[in-house]
C-alpha cells in the first residue's frame, strides 16, 4: 500500500516538476474523500538547495528518512553528474521492492543508478535520444506519457509527470483516489495518447472544434452503442474526417477513447457501489460481464471481481 513518499531534493531540481510531486503527494485530501500520504522532502545535506532557476528551497530532512518510504520520487533536474548518496537511496529502494518514480529528466538519475537496465523507460521527447545513448541498457519510448516497468515509473516531459503520479495512485489506491486528486488539480484523471501529439501539434482550429461538447455528451451516454457514423453526424463531419481529427486532437481513435472512459467508469462503480458486475457492464456500455472482464484483463491485468475486492467500499470500510 502506498503511504510514505519521499521526494529527493537534488541540486539543480526543476521547480515545476518538483511542485508536481508536492501537489500530488503532499496535500491532505481526506476531507474530499481522497488519500493522505506521509510526504517528506529529503536532501543529502539539509538546508538550502539551489534550483535550476537560481533560487533556493530549504529542506529539513536528510536522506535517512527515505529508508522506509513506499515511494522514492525524483523530479526533473539539470542533466549532469549525480551525487552517489542519491544513487544509493534509489538502489536501496528498488532492491527492497519500493516504488521509484521520476519526472522528465529525472529519468537520467534513475539511469545513473542502474535501475533502468533491462527496463523500458520514458523521458521528455527532447532528451530521448540522449537518454538512449547515455544508458543503452534501457529501452527509451519517446512516444508515451509514462512507462511502468516492475515498480519503476518514468514520466515524460513536465506535465506528463502528473499523469505518471496519478497512474501510481490509481494503481495502488484505485480510480476514486486518483479522481479526487485530479479534480482538485483541475486535470483529467487519465489522458490517452502520447508525447507525439505535443512534438508536432496538429493543425486544428480549437476555437471551432466540436470535440469538447461532443466528448461531454459521449460521457453522458456511455451506456449506449455509439458508432463512428453517429458521432461524425453529431460533429457535422464525414466519418473519415471525424476519425482523423478525433485521433489528432485526443490521441486515440473514437473506439479506443470510449473503451478507456467506459473502463474508468466501471472502476468507479466497482469501487463505490454494490451494483453487480453485470449491471456495471450494462451501465458502462460494455453490455455483458464477459466483455467487461475482457477489457479489465487487457488494460488493468485483473478481473472486475478482483478489482472490487482490492478497492471496493467494503475494503475501504474495513
Amino acid at each position: 500500500m502506498l503511504r510514505t513518499v519521499t521526494a529527493l531534493a537534488m541540486p539543480g531540481l526543476a521547480p515545476f516538476e518538483f511542485g508536481v510531486l508536492c501537489e500530488v503527494f503532499g496535500i491532505d485530501r481526506t476531507a474530499m474523500g481522497g488519500p493522505e500520504f506521509d510526504f517528506r522532502v529529503a536532501t543529502a545535506v539539509p538546508g538550502p538547495v539551489r534550483t535550476s532557476l537560481g533560487f533556493d528551497i530549504v529542506v529539513e530532512h536528510d536522506l535517512s528518512v527515505a529508508a522506509d518510504a513506499d515511494l522514492i520520487a525524483v523530479s526533473a533536474r539539470t542533466i549532469g553528474d549525480v551525487d552517489e548518496r542519491y544513487i544509493e537511496v534509489i538502489r536501496e529502494a528498488e532492491a527492497r521492492g519500493a516504488w521509484v518514480l521520476s519526472v522528465c529528466s529525472g529519468s537520467f538519475v534513475l539511469g545513473a543508478a542502474g535501475i533502468l537496465d533491462g527496463r523500458r523507460s520514458a523521458t521528455h521527447w527532447m532528451y530521448a535520444e540522449e537518454m538512449q545513448r547515455t544508458y543503452p541498457r534501457t529501452t527509451v519510448d519517446a512516444d508515451v506519457l509514462f512507462v511502468e516497468d516492475r515498480r519503476v515509473i518514468t514520466g515524460a516531459g513536465t506535465a506528463a509527470g502528473i499523469d505518471a503520479c496519478l497512474h501510481l495512485v490509481r494503481r495502488e489506491l484505485g480510480a476514486a483516489a486518483a479522481t479526487v486528486i485530479a479534480r482538485r488539480m483541475v486535470v483529467p484523471p487519465q489522458r490517452d495518447g502520447g508525447q507525439s501529439q505535443y512534438v508536432a501539434p496538429p493543425s486544428l482550429d480549437v476555437g471551432l472544434s466540436p470535440f469538447s461538447r461532443l466528448t461531454d455528451w459521449m460521457l453522458d451516454h456511455l451506456d449506449e452503442e455509439l458508432t463512428v457514423e453517429e458521432l461524425a453526424q453529431r460533429a457535422h463531419m464525414s466519418s473519415r474526417t471525424f476519425s482523423r481529427r478525433f485521433r489528432a486532437e485526443l490521441g486515440a481513435s473514437p473506439a479506443a477513447w470510449l473503451n478507456r472512459q467506459r473502463t474508468l467508469r466501471a472502476q468507479q462503480l466497482l469501487e463505490q457501489t454494490q451494483a453487480s458486475v453485470e449491471e456495471v457492464a450494462r451501465v458502462c456500455g460494455f453490455g455483458t460481464a464477459s466483455v467487461l472482464r475482457h477489457h479489465f484483463l487487457r488494460t488493468l491485468h485483473t478481473t472486475p471481481r478482483d478489482y472490487r475486492r482490492a478497492f471496493g467500499v467494503q475494503r475501504a470500510a474495513s
